[in-house]
């Protein structure tokens, strides 16, 4: 799902099909905009089916103006993309995790759980996982 989208509509209207094919849950792309995803799971808490929120561990200020320009319903907004630009190389893994884990602060009231896709940096899920003061119990890594 792409909580993203604008308009939302047809995602709602996505998710209504996908719960009548027998979907019980759902995940969604990557979240960077906590108000967005918030006005999502407003619309779709109809359907009763959990959301997991898609977190995408940012790693550059070129990987987030790639996913502006070429992926479809995400945007990274311009302050986190500053926030990335004005820190060093070699702070950037600890500057992605606290960006993962203010969103996922923000978002975790509103649905039953996140994914985080580190991209490569997997080492860096669980130090995600205890700034955002999630239930380590429950992590599982892939």
């Amino acid at each position: 799902m792409t909580p993203g989208a604008d308009p939302l509509e047809p995602q709602i209207i996505k998710m209504e099909k996908k719960i009548d094919a027998a979907a019980r849950f759902f995940q969604t792309q990557a979240i960077y905009e906590p108000e967005k995803f918030e006005q999502f799971v407003n619309q779709a808490q109809k359907f009763k089916v959990p959301i997991l929120a898609g977190i995408v561990v940012l790693k550059s200020v070129g990987m987030a103006r790639f996913m502006n320009s070429n992926v479809a319903g995400i945007t990274v907004p311009e302050s986190i993309i500053e926030e990335m630009g004005k820190t060093k190389t070699e702070n950037r893994k600890q500057r992605a995790v606290e960006i993962a884990a203010r969103i996922i602060k923000q978002v975790k009231p509103l649905c039953e759980g996140v994914h985080i896709m580190p991209l490569g940096w997997e080492e860096l899920v669980p130090e995600i996982i205890e700034k955002a003061e999630l239930d380590s119990s429950a992590y599982r890594s892939h």
